[in-house]
């Protein structure tokens, strides 16, 4: 369990990620990558920024929409 735990520690640190709200869906939009896939962020559609309130309103409503950038 130990091993898991550091590779899955190791794997979090090439990870990048935004979070906000796509308001054309009504939902809140969490994206996840690969550090070496930060460019891609780029060219995918903007997110509004949420506030914490927001995000917590999002969650209760489970309106939360996760997207692998590749």
């Amino acid at each position: 369990m130990e091993e898991l735990e550091e590779k899955l520690w190791e794997l979090g640190h090439q990870l990048v990620w935004r979070i906000g709200k796509d308001e054309r869906e009504g939902v809140l939009v969490v994206r996840v990558g690969l550090a070496g896939k930060t460019a891609k962020f780029s060219q995918l559609s903007r997110l509004a920024p949420a506030s914490d309130a927001e995000i917590e309103a999002f969650k209760k409503a489970g309106k939360i929409k996760v997207e692998w950038v590749d």
